[in-house]
C-alpha cells in the first residue's frame, strides 16, 4: 500500500488543532516509512538471535579470563614482589 504524504499546512487554525494536524502527519509519515522495511523471516531472526547469544557468551568469557588473568598478574604477582 503506498500512502501519499502531504507536506503540513502553514497556514494552521489554532494551537490544538495545528498540533493535532502536525501528529497525525507524523504518524502518517511514520506508517509510510514502515511500509518500506524489508523485515526478516522468522529463520533469519532465530539465526541472527543465536549468533548473538554465541558471541555475547564469548565475549564474556574471554572478558571473564582477561580479568583473572590480570588479577593474578598485577595483584598478586606485584603483592609477592613487595614480600
Amino acid at each position: 500500500m503506498m500512502s501519499t504524504v502531504h507536506a503540513p499546512t502553514t497556514s494552521e487554525p489554532g494551537k490544538v488543532a495545528g498540533w493535532a494536524g502536525r501528529t497525525r502527519e507524523f504518524f502518517v509519515t511514520v506508517r509510510a516509512e514502515l511500509d518500506k522495511v524489508t523485515w526478516p523471516t522468522r529463520g533469519e531472526l532465530i539465526k541472527a538471535t543465536r549468533i548473538i547469544i554465541m558471541l555475547s557468551l564469548a565475549l564474556g568469557v574471554t572478558i571473564g579470563l582477561m580479568d583473572y588473568l590480570l588479577q593474578k598478574i598485577l595483584v598478586e604477582g606485584i603483592a609477592r614482589i613487595g614480600r
